[in-house]
């Protein structure tokens, strides 16, 4: 994704952060981010997978201006994840970590039960998700922009091939 943002000359915009492995950190990481990096005005683009996805669509709610994609992104999370409390693994870097009550408690609060202004939402899910359901993805992000790709899996190993889409819809230039 990096090299076809250069390619529209966007690699300024790219950012790609390891957030914390705490959900409310991850958030003000993230919404650092954005504020020292944009104007109040500036167009944003947030792409997130699985938990990322989860943490896009709560970011695109606050500010008015962003477009979200969403690949295979997790609905629920609360619901989905209350069931790993305890120590897990980073899947990027092997380090442990503690995933806590408190931790799904900040999940429930930063919940987006429906999106606001479907049009800036791009919804890509797997129906090989092996992790999660895409029905209820489609279900949640009605009335935004939907690719549910036939097959594939939770990871989107095919990814390469819709790369050209999602550019599209995060620059429409």
């Amino acid at each position: 994704m990096h090299e076809s943002l250069q390619a529209l000359e966007l690699q300024d915009r790219w950012h790609c952060p390891q957030l914390s492995t705490q959900p409310r950190r991850a958030i003000q990481e993230c919404m650092q981010l954005i504020t020292q990096q944009l104007g109040a005005d500036e167009p944003l683009a947030i792409v997130g997978s699985s938990l990322g996805g989860f943490y896009a669509t709560y970011l695109a709610e606050q500010w008015p201006n962003a477009r979200a994609v969403v690949l295979n992104p997790v609905v629920n999370a609360a619901r989905q994840l209350a069931n790993y409390v305890g120590t897990l693994t980073n899947y990027h870097s092997n380090e442990s970590f503690e995933f806590t009550l408190d931790d799904v408690r900040s999940l429930e609060e930063l919940a987006v039960t429906a999106i606001t202004r479907p049009e800036r939402y791009f919804l890509l899910a797997a129906t090989g998700d092996e992790l999660l359901d895409w029905r209820e993805m489609a279900a949640h992000y009605e009335g935004a922009k939907q690719h549910i790709i036939s097959g594939s899996d939770h990871g989107l190993s095919d990814f390469a091939d819709y790369l050209p889409e999602v550019l599209s819809f995060i620059d429409p230039r």
